[in-house]
């Protein structure tokens, strides 16, 4: 089970792990136009010579419904269902679904990105706010 206040007084702890489900860019090269199971397969390669800090997230391939009802007995925040065939786009899209569990608890993670000037495009830096949660 999720333990936010556990969470909290981690954040310098050197034992924190970060999970990655997704790679957008490696070494300069843009990977967004790329289906998405093709950036989870750049991914693991890259994770597979990180010795520590960082953890490759598996997807599962099962019915939705089925998958939402057990993460919310597990008190988890929900699931994000991705079109494996699909490129990256920000923002909303017909290519991924986010179905957040109605009895989780939210929480603020930051997320540094580099973001540009309206259009997409990756530039500069900026912090990003993101919700993620745990039931209580």
């Amino acid at each position: 089970m999720p333990d936010f206040d556990a969470l909290h007084s981690r954040l310098n702890d050197k034992n924190a792990v970060a999970l990655a489900f997704d790679l957008l860019s490696l070494d300069g090269d843009d990977l967004r136009r790329r289906p998405f199971s093709e950036r989870k397969a750049v991914l693991r390669k890259v994770l597979r010579r990180t010795k520590r800090g960082i953890q490759y997230v598996e997807h599962t391939e099962r019915d939705g419904v089925e998958m939402f009802n057990a993460i919310c007995k597990l008190g988890l925040e929900g699931i994000v269902s991705k079109k494996l065939n699909a490129p990256y786009k920000s923002g909303p899209s017909k290519a991924w679904l986010k179905i957040k569990n109605p009895k989780a608890l939210h929480a603020l993670l930051m997320e540094r990105s580099k973001v540009g000037p309206g259009d997409g495009t990756r530039y500069g830096t900026a912090a990003d706010v993101s919700g993620c949660g745990m039931a209580i």
